[in-house]
């Protein structure tokens, strides 16, 4: 039998996440922009599937069911559906993730995130009651656990895991904050100290900004834990684009923001690097959020291959470091198969008139 997610994390082992799939599947023709619904899984389900599937040969040992803003209430604002239920969505896209983790030894993560009922009511009794419908899918389905993540308001992302917490299964819970702390002015330390006391048992950020911004966050939340004599494993899945000059509201306030950001987006040693930093910080649960494509996901495997001592499927296929390029014929490409090489290099933007930052929008 597979091993759970706190079995894994207890005995110290580096679990890899998955990376994104509403921009990805976007990109591919299968996501309207905008509200960003999945009914993909319905709709498409070989797409999502095969999404999946590169995650997984890449090295997640995680896949989380393509449920991001499946909530009844976000589905009836979007119009992108018509004949389609929350529940459709929340079943299907389930059976996707745990049809393709069990052709290796991944987990299911059932994936709730935040509502617009809380910004417009701020009624908690309707927002447990979103959560909740979700949950009662996510159970008869078994998945292994649950995470509620990309929440904005620390105070939601506590309402989510009071419900989960109700499943008996392990909870994790990511927000989408900076540094700063979160839209209410919650502190990244206290907005931690409050999940693990609703009942998280992992807990980090996810989307809205860059790893070197996350893992800055991740680290005030283990400051705040410790001060409070609280313990929860973190967890880090940042987006993978660089955004230095990102404000308080994260990569929605750039100019590129969302059909421009393939000039922003982290190369495979930038992944390596990244994922060497979280694991220095303590950070055993590392992956990714919008912008993750499974190359990415495969260079923190490939980082991350001394700890965890093997490599994924998908390095058959990569020499490390560049390596496979020592058998090129020409020399000047040869020359680049070592690791000095791509770790010093500097890529050009190859846009004569790009400016190296952006403005972010108020």
């Amino acid at each position: 039998m597979k091993r759970g997610i706190l079995e894994r994390l207890d005995a110290g082992e580096v679990v890899i996440g998955d990376g994104g799939y509403v921009l990805q599947l976007e990109r591919r023709g299968y996501v309207k922009a905008g509200h960003w619904t999945p009914e993909a899984v319905v709709e498409h389900p070989e797409a999502v599937r095969q999404l999946h599937r590169e995650f997984l040969r890449a090295g997640a040992d995680v896949l989380e069911t393509f449920t991001f803003y499946s909530s009844d209430d976000k589905l009836e604002i979007s119009g992108n559906v018509t004949n389609i239920t929350g529940e459709q969505i929340n079943e299907a896209a389930c059976d996707l993730a745990r049809e393709v983790a069990n052709e290796g030894n991944a987990l299911v993560a059932g994936s709730v995130s935040q509502t617009p009922c809380y910004v417009n009511s701020r009624n908690e009794e309707e927002v447990k009651a979103i959560f909740k419908k979700q949950l009662d899918v996510f159970m008869k389905k078994d998945i292994d656990f649950l995470i509620a993540e990309f929440f904005a308001h620390g105070e939601e992302a506590v309402w989510a895991v009071q419900v989960l917490k109700t499943s008996g299964k392990p909870v994790a819970a990511t927000l989408c904050i900076s540094p700063e702390g979160d839209l209410n002015g919650v502190s990244p330390g206290d907005c931690a100290v409050r999940l693990v006391q609703a009942g998280a048992q992992i807990v980090g950020v996810n989307c809205h900004l860059d790893p070197t911004c996350c893992l800055k966050t991740v680290k005030l939340m283990k400051k705040g834990l410790e001060e409070a004599h609280l313990k929860a494993h973190l967890m880090i899945q940042p987006l993978g684009f660089h955004t230095p000059e990102c404000n308080h509201r994260g990569y929605t306030s750039l100019p590129e923001y969302p059909f421009s950001l393939e000039s922003r987006a982290m190369n495979r040693w930038d992944m390596q690097k990244y994922a060497r930093e979280a694991y220095n910080a303590g950070i055993r649960y590392i992956g990714g959020c919008c912008g993750f494509e499974p190359y990415h996901i495969r260079a923190l495997a490939e980082e991350l291959e001394p700890e965890r001592g093997f490599l994924p499927p998908a390095s058959q296929k990569h020499g490390l470091w560049g390596s496979a390029l020592a058998t090129h014929h020409k020399p000047w490409v040869k020359a680049k198969s070592n690791r000095q090489y791509w770790e010093n290099l500097r890529p050009a933007s190859g846009r004569p008139l790009c400016p190296s930052m952006a403005t972010p929008e108020a």
